[in-house]
């Protein structure tokens, strides 16, 4: 598409910035992008108890300990993806969420997934955990199919995306511990800049699925007795394990401006480390954070006094919580002028940490922060930790949703995630550049559609009962959004969606007359302007 010019707000050169086009994300307690944004902004917490269905067979003696778990781990629409059932079943459900989600986030970024089949998308994504390898192997030697090497090995969660959305580019699954999502997102990031990729696929899953991971990590004196992560507090005791996973639809910027793709944020700049060394394997190393964040700086080219929050690695520990906060003051705190602190929160107070998943679960917080313009609470700080000296490193807390006002118009935020043996990582995201499109600025309203004047909306899906479900889910948008653009919409559905055999079209004159035939659609009735084929 043409016709696009971005604002000189900076002069950094827009090839080495990457832009986020779309992501998705499934955690506790929310299905998706807007239901995570829900979450966040209302300071809801997904973490519950250990769902009951999953109690059965379960040996005796190891407890299950509250996290954000998710629900229908063991469902998985196989015919949807062309698998078959036999191989379904071999699969670890870590595969099946992600193939889910890497379809989401296409789709999240306007984008049929069809239209990437053989071109150059790299695939990259953060995994540690082989719990359903460890279930299954428990059945003996007669429990392997020849389905099992494919669905167990941690190699082809990567593998199944790119396998199954056509994809040319590079197909790895990276394993650093907790930051494993998030070095995966750094390398995507590389793999553009290299221009060894056209776009990339970047993020994590992780699934609970074996009593004996929990039981590890309990013996490790790890986890919160309670299933609480109380970053940042005094009653600091652990973390909680959550279950989930998202990706990020990664693209240059200058190239997804030049798409005409909505650029949710940037990230300007990844840096990567070890602790080499220090007080124990596990220890973490402030001195090594703080270089880290240091280099984040650097590599975005931006002062660590401009960068105004950090989404904290922040598992809510005794030891892990008082080194990072030392780590982001001495960085970037302690540059700031006084009276303007660098806020701080940890999404794992809502969601529970989600290990290999973690840091893209707190990039996706900072790229809903930031599309929004708006804070959201930390959760469970009541009382600070007694060894994090706030106000002495210039850091805030942030307990309330509100508007985030940005600094010199720009918002500038760091993320943070570390693994336990010490490889650390930190991302530089910042709002997009303003955008202009035929001399209207991005974003603003669409002019009235012309009265008398249809607009379709198409929608497709593999069966009828999914058909339906298409259409009740889109009418529950467009009732949550009465101000979106139908124009929009109909361009989406039209050309950023996968076209599948159970197709309808339902022509309207506006929201309402569109909003109808969606009505009659999902349960099945008839209705004036509603076409099924």
């Amino acid at each position: 598409m043409s016709g696009y010019v971005m604002s000189g707000r900076d002069d950094r050169n827009s090839s080495a910035r990457i832009a986020v086009v779309g992501f998705s994300c499934r955690v506790a307690g929310a299905r998706g992008p807007e239901e995570f944004w829900q979450l966040l902004k209302e300071g809801r917490s997904g973490v519950g108890e250990f769902p009951a269905a999953r109690r059965t067979g379960r040996e005796a003696g190891l407890s299950d300990l509250p996290g954000g778990y998710l629900e229908g781990v063991d469902r998985f629409d196989a015919d949807f993806f062309e698998v078959s059932p036999a191989e379904a079943a071999a699969m670890d459900p870590q595969q099946r969420l992600a193939l889910e989600l890497g379809w989401e986030a296409v789709e999240n970024a306007g984008t049929s997934p069809d239209a990437l089949r053989g071109t150059r998308v790299g695939v990259f994504v953060g995994a540690i955990n082989d719990d359903y390898a460890a279930l299954l192997h428990r059945g003996g030697p007669d429990a392997v199919t020849r389905h099992s090497l494919t669905g167990t090995q941690r190699s082809f969660i990567a593998n199944r995306i790119s396998y199954g959305l056509g994809l040319r580019g590079p197909s790895v699954v990276v394993d650093t511990g907790q930051s494993s999502s998030l070095v995966a997102v750094h390398l995507g990031v590389q793999s553009l800049l290299r221009g060894e990729s056209d776009a990339v696929l970047a993020g994590g899953v992780n699934l609970i699925l074996s009593e004996h991971s929990t039981n590890s990590l309990k013996r490790f004196e790890a986890l919160s007795p309670d299933g609480r992560c109380y970053t940042f507090d005094a009653r600091a005791n652990g973390y909680a394990r959550g279950e989930g996973g998202g990706f990020v639809l990664l693209k240059p910027l200058d190239q997804a401006v030049a798409d005409g793709d909505r650029v949710l944020a940037v990230i300007e700049g990844t840096a990567v480390n070890n602790d080499g060394g220090g007080d124990g394997l596990t220890v973490p190393s402030a001195t090594a954070q703080r270089d880290l964040l240091l280099d984040a700086c650097a590599a975005a080219g931006i002062s660590p006094a401009d960068v105004q929050c950090v989404e904290l690695h922040g598992t809510g520990t005794k030891v892990g919580d008082p080194l990072e906060a030392a780590a982001v003051g001495q960085a970037l705190g302690t540059a700031r002028p006084d009276g303007k602190p660098v806020v701080v929160g940890s999404v794992k107070t809502n969601i529970g940490h989600l290990e290999a998943a973690a840091g893209i679960a707190g990039l996706l917080k900072v790229i809903s922060c930031v599309s929004h313009r708006e804070f959201v609470p930390s959760l469970n700080h009541e009382t600070g930790n007694p060894r994090i000296p706030l106000a002495e490193w210039n850091l805030k807390v942030q307990s309330e949703h509100e508007t985030w006002q940005g600094e010199n118009g720009r918002l500038v935020a760091g993320v943070s995630s570390f693994g336990l043996g010490g490889t650390n990582c930190h991302v530089i995201v910042t709002d997009p550049p303003s955008v202009r499109r035929d001399g209207h600025a991005a974003g603003a309203p669409a002019e009235p559609m012309a009265p008398g004047r249809a607009l379709p909306w198409l929608v497709s899906a593999r069966g009828e009962a999914a058909l339906r479900e298409q259409a009740e889910r889109l009418d529950t948008y467009a009732s949550r959004h009465p101000e979106a653009d139908v124009h929009a919409v109909g361009r989406t559905l039209a050309a950023g969606r996968a076209r599948f055999e159970h197709r309808a079209v339902v022509v309207g004159e506006d929201g309402a007359g569109l909003r109808a035939g969606l009505q009659a659609l999902a349960t099945g009735g008839g209705a004036a302007h509603l076409v099924r084929g």
